[in-house]
């Protein structure tokens, strides 16, 4: 399989922060989508873009405190989406489309991560169907909007997504549910749509990415028990973080996805996964879990997913 899964060189790396990325880029007059743009990584990278002069749009399940944590912030608007239900991407989707506004950036940031066994929907599991099949709805109900000759969509997986591939057989763990291999299958997934998204769009101009922004300590880890962090070598008895563990502060997390949404760098590029501010290199035969996994890009299990996601959701913008 050829791929475009090379270093480009950027000049950033692991420690370059948002605000490192977006210095010399002029965002003024874009407009930009955030899911979960008030907490975590998605508030940093809320602040950084506008910042540099976009307007940031923050869908938020919780609309009232994503009002909160922004307030102060300059060029940004929240409204209610809750990705795990369908009826409200639509919702929210139409709201959007009716203010005539076109998008320049959209970043799916949003997610859950190793909860216990949820099911949303008709039955779904909740991973899959909130960090993917929500996003993959939003996107296409977006697409009226969003700008054709330049607009990026951002895709946010995660290293994660080397503990499993897509599980055709079982995508919704109807049998031997494990959050941690329901995590990496979702985190997958992500990556997928940007492939194909890519694929799709990049004829009038639309390109994906997808990313692993990182380690960093975030309210994502609000479903594990301080004992399993500290088992895990991440934060100590204490609650403090381990350096060690080799976690990035929130801002130098955001820079990724920063980049992959504005750098210029990236002009004429598109379906890749990236990390450290940087195209990812694939992830060598032995199972190290660095760079990004085989079938994490593959063009057919990426086409695949698309056709089985547009089965679930009931919305294909291409079709």
């Amino acid at each position: 399989m050829t791929t475009a899964q090379h270093k480009i060189g950027s000049g950033f790396g692991a420690h370059s922060t948002a605000d490192d990325v977006l210095q010399g880029v002029d965002l003024t007059g874009k407009l930009a989508i955030v899911t979960g743009g008030y907490s975590g990584l998605g508030l940093e990278t809320t602040r950084a873009l506008t910042k540099a002069g976009a307007h940031v749009v923050v869908p938020a399940r919780r609309p009232a405190a994503a009002r909160e944590a922004v307030e102060g912030i300059e060029g940004v608007e929240v409204d209610e989406l809750d990705l795990g239900d369908l009826e409200s991407v639509r919702a929210f989707a139409e709201r959007f489309l009716a203010s005539g506004r076109t998008i320049d950036i959209v970043i799916d940031n949003a997610g859950i991560m190793a909860c216990p066994e949820t099911r949303v929907g008709p039955g779904w599991e909740a991973q899959f169907a909130t960090n993917h099949l929500g996003h993959f709805a939003l996107v296409n109900r977006l697409w009226p909007a969003i700008e054709p000759g330049g607009a990026r969509i951002v895709s946010v997986s995660s290293g994660a997504h080397h503990i499993s591939g897509i599980r055709w057989d079982d995508v919704h763990w109807r049998t031997g549910y494990d959050k941690w291999e329901a995590y990496g299958q979702a985190k997958t997934a992500n990556v997928l749509f940007a492939v194909h998204l890519d694929r799709l769009g990049k004829e009038s101009g639309v390109r994906a990415f997808a990313l692993h922004p990182g380690g960093i300590l975030t309210p994502l880890q609000r479903h594990l028990a301080k004992e399993e962090m500290v088992e895990r070598g991440w934060i100590d008895e204490n609650g403090n973080p381990l350096n060690p563990s080799g976690f990035k502060s929130p801002q130098e997390g955001a820079a990724t996805q920063v980049w992959a949404a504005t750098s210029p760098q990236l002009a004429g590029l598109g379906g890749v996964y990236c990390e450290d501010c940087d195209i990812a290199e694939v992830a060598p035969a032995d199972g190290e879990r660095t760079g990004v996994r085989d079938y994490a890009i593959d063009p057919e299990q990426a086409a695949r997913l698309w056709t089985l996601s547009a089965e679930l959701t009931g919305v294909n913008a291409f079709a």
